[in-house]
């Protein structure tokens, strides 16, 4: 760490966003890049991290994607199947799990840079892209196929991407400060001059044209979710990083700053109810998501089922049913499955020394063992599961021409039973033995409230001017009004991407 105080650009926050900055800032010419950390380097990366490495991108299908991927051979490529993901399909996804509210214009600037930003990350900072075959895919008759509109992971998920960002860094000559968390924004009239941190338990003043907020949100602050999202969300659980606590908006609204988008709203997942409450794990990770609940049933404490689990695929629910569990009794609940459905499930989620599996060979054995677990009514549990094997049955004898596929939204259902709420695909009957349950709870990723900024710069825009600060920008969760009540898997990191290098190049014009 040097004693320099002068830099070109300073970026606070260690993350994938941070990091895009950081490499596009020495892309555009920058020399003197600074990143400064509160975490201390073992957490080093913020959320991304914790993520699986998806990248959501508009993409002409598996030719498209084969020369940014590190694992498919050319026999391989034969037996996949991936269909192309149009800029309207990306958009139509953003914009309908949003229920139509998120900012078009910041839509439109994500969708439209995501696939040069893929690039870019695969040809500059050697980002090992794979398909992801472990989550986004099914082997259904030989052929792997893909569905839900992402394909994209990355090696070693969030661990190798941070990895490779940290290597990219280091052949950047771009420093970072660890244990240096950002105290205030520097003025000088009204642009930004410069960032005050806490160093070495003083305060240091640093100097810069641009500051680049990549900070995230307030996900990781028990008291600003119980603020601006009230509820139980004070007990939800941190899947990633503890440091982010809303320094950013902090920062920001104290020189004038605009906030944007749904303080109310984050993405919130099915996340192991075992797992540590107010931080994430740095080996288990992304492990704790529990994501296979399409493919099973999700009860409640007192017996009840509570959300449709096949209502859509399960990177666009999932961050979503979260929020579901939490407003359960006791903020938890349960995924079941029997024997036909435990072998679709992810080893890296359900795998033996992962999580904590409740085994039974009925029903009744089942919810015997779930007492002990915190399942309230055992009869009401029995009772669910009947109920909802009698809706699934009378289906498939309605339309006996229909089968089962993970792979597409099947269409086999409750439909026509009254059943409420109903199962809309993969309403398979729970009835094969043996029966696997898992106690899961609410996690946290990142909250959907952040600052405004302009969609073809990521500056961030003054509250009373409704213009760009001059010098201060945002990428990565910090950006508000770009997701609302739920979000399409993958888009995170790629939108942090693209507003990271809107915001690098912006930024080389001040100098």
């Amino acid at each position: 760490m040097s004693n320099n105080t002068s830099f070109d650009i300073i970026i606070v926050g260690s993350g994938h966003a941070g990091s895009c900055t950081a490499i596009a800032a020495s892309d555009a010419g920058m020399k003197r890049i600074l990143i400064v950390e509160k975490g201390p380097e073992g957490w080093v990366g913020g959320n991304g991290y914790f993520t699986a490495g998806a990248h959501r991108t508009v993409h002409g299908g598996l030719p498209d994607l084969l020369p940014l991927v590190t694992n498919v051979s050319a026999e391989q490529a034969s037996q996949i199947d991936v269909e192309p993901y149009t800029a309207e399909q990306f958009t139509s996804d953003i914009m309908r799990l949003g229920q139509d509210k998120p900012d078009a214009a910041l839509v439109k600037a994500l969708v439209d840079g995501s696939r040069d930003a893929v690039q870019w990350l695969a040809n500059r900072v050697k980002v090992p892209y794979t398909l992801a075959f472990n989550r986004q895919a099914y082997l259904v008759n030989g052929r792997q196929k893909f569905w839900g509109g992402l394909a994209l992971s990355t090696r070693d998920g969030g661990k190798g991407l941070i990895e490779t960002h940290r290597k990219a860094l280091k052949e950047a000559g771009v420093e970072t400060w660890f244990d240096t968390p950002a105290v205030e924004i520097l003025l000088d009239g009204d642009a930004v001059s410069g960032l005050v941190v806490r160093k070495t338990g003083e305060l240091v003043e640093l100097h810069a044209r641009a500051v680049v907020l990549a900070c995230g949100g307030y996900e990781a602050s028990r008291d600003l979710r119980k603020k601006y999202m009230g509820g139980n969300w004070d007990l939800a659980k941190v899947r990633g990083t503890p440091y982010n606590t809303g320094d950013g908006i902090t920062l920001a609204t104290a020189i004038g700053a605009a906030l944007k988008g749904d303080f109310g709203g984050c993405h919130s997942t099915c996340w192991d109810a075992n797992a540590p409450s107010d931080t994430g794990d740095r080996a288990l990770s992304n492990q704790f998501t529990k994501s296979g609940y399409p493919l099973g049933l999700m009860l409640n404490a007192q017996g009840h089922r509570f959300v449709d689990e096949g209502e859509d695929f399960r990177n666009y629910t999932y961050a979503k049913f979260g929020r579901a569990i939490l407003e359960q009794p006791g903020g938890f609940a349960f995924q079941v499955w029997d024997s036909r459905a435990t072998k679709w499930l992810r080893d890296e989620e359900y795998g033996d020394g992962v999580v904590r599996k409740i085994w039974a060979d009925s029903i009744e054995e089942l919810a015997g063992r779930l007492q002990h677990e915190g399942l309230e009514d055992e009869a009401q549990f029995i009772q669910t599961i009947a109920h909802f094997n009698q809706a699934a049955s009378q289906f498939q004898l309605a339309h006996p021409t229909a089968q089962w596929d993970p792979a597409v939204k099947d269409s086999l259902s409750t439909q026509g039973s009254g059943l409420s709420p109903p199962k809309s695909n993969w309403a398979m009957p729970i009835e094969q033995g043996p029966f696997l349950a898992v106690k899961v709870a609410c996690g946290i990723t990142f909250t959907f409230g952040g600052l405004a900024v302009d969609p073809d710069t990521a500056g961030v825009l003054s509250e009373s001017s409704g213009k760009p600060i001059r010098g201060l920008f945002c990428t990565g969760e910090l950006v508000g009004g770009l997701f609302y009540s739920n979000y399409p898997g993958g888009s995170g990191l790629t939108g942090g991407a693209v507003f990271a290098r809107k915001a690098a190049r912006e930024a080389a014009k001040l100098l």
